[in-house]
């Protein structure tokens, strides 16, 4: 497991400085098959995959279903190994699950018997150096977990229980516990798809107030072209299976973007490039 240092910034200025620093996150040449049988055959979820992420960089994955879009996901955590090149962070070869990072899903996963202050408390009962110091520090953790839940709204259902919640209320908490222990990177797959428009749109606006309040690293795997050109610094489009990457496209919309930025024609003509090359790729196969 890697230890929180290793997730930590890297000293010597931004990666985002031109030919200076570090990348945060750094994908060389990644293939990936999910057997060796897969690899003798050529067969690969994803294919000669190369990025980087500069130190509190937001980014964004899209592309059609079973283009590798959670492929990437599993190997940016370590869940995953690469067949072929190097994933690292922060200058450390991934080698196996990061413990430093936050996660979150479509469906929120609250664990049914816990309040929803318990439930967003849970990774400081699990990982270190909180589960050490949570009999000693357990006041000061509530605390914590009580500001996140302010911050997203949620100020007076600490003592209520998922199934007491919207499904948008559960996915608060599930961010909430996702960014609980202070991670450095927040990975994100396909986490407001399961919601109606508007519950939608409101979560970016907190995603997006959480993230320019405290700047980690995100990892957003979406269908949703607008909810990548709303929240994400760069988007990456990935091609149909074998995943590989077709566009790399920066989003030059000022920041912060309120949600009217949704409606110009600046933001619907980056969604609609975005679109088209997408489209334009799944014609061809």
């Amino acid at each position: 497991m890697m230890a929180r240092e290793a997730l930590m910034p890297a000293s010597g200025g931004s990666p985002a400085d031109a030919g200076g620093g570090q990348p945060f996150v750094d994908f060389n040449r990644v293939w990936l098959a999910y057997d060796d049988e897969l690899a003798r055959r050529g067969e690969f979820a994803v294919e000669d995959i190369s990025l980087q992420a500069a130190e509190g960089e937001f980014i964004a994955i899209v592309g059609p279903s079973g283009c590798g879009k959670s492929t990437f996901m599993k190997l940016a955590t370590g869940l995953r190994q690469p067949t072929r090149g190097v994933v690292s962070i922060n200058g450390t070869k991934v080698t196996g699950p990061l413990k430093q990072v936050g996660m979150a899903f479509q469906a929120p996963t609250l664990l049914p018997w816990r309040t929803t202050l318990d439930n967003v408390m849970l990774p400081l009962e699990i990982v270190e150096p909180y589960r050490s110091t949570m009999r000693k520090k357990r006041d000061e953790y509530v605390e914590r977990a009580r500001m996140l839940l302010k911050t997203v709204g949620l100020s007076g259902y600490e003592d209520k229980y998922p199934w007491q919640l919207s499904g948008g209320m559960q996915q608060r908490a599930s961010i909430c516990r996702a960014l609980i222990h202070e991670p450095r990177m927040l990975l994100l797959d396909e986490p407001f798809g399961a919601l109606d428009a508007f519950t939608r749109e409101e979560l970016w606006c907190v995603l997006r107030d959480l993230w320019q309040a405290q700047r980690f690293n995100v990892i957003l795997v979406t269908h949703d072209l607008r909810e990548a050109v709303f929240l994400a610094d760069t988007v990456y489009v990935m091609s149909p299976r074998p995943g590989r990457i077709l566009l790399r496209r920066e989003i030059d919309l000022p920041r912060p973007r309120p949600l009217d930025i949704t409606y110009t024609e600046p933001f619907a003509e980056r969604v609609h490039e975005l679109r088209e090359k997408i489209g334009h790729n799944r014609g061809q196969h």
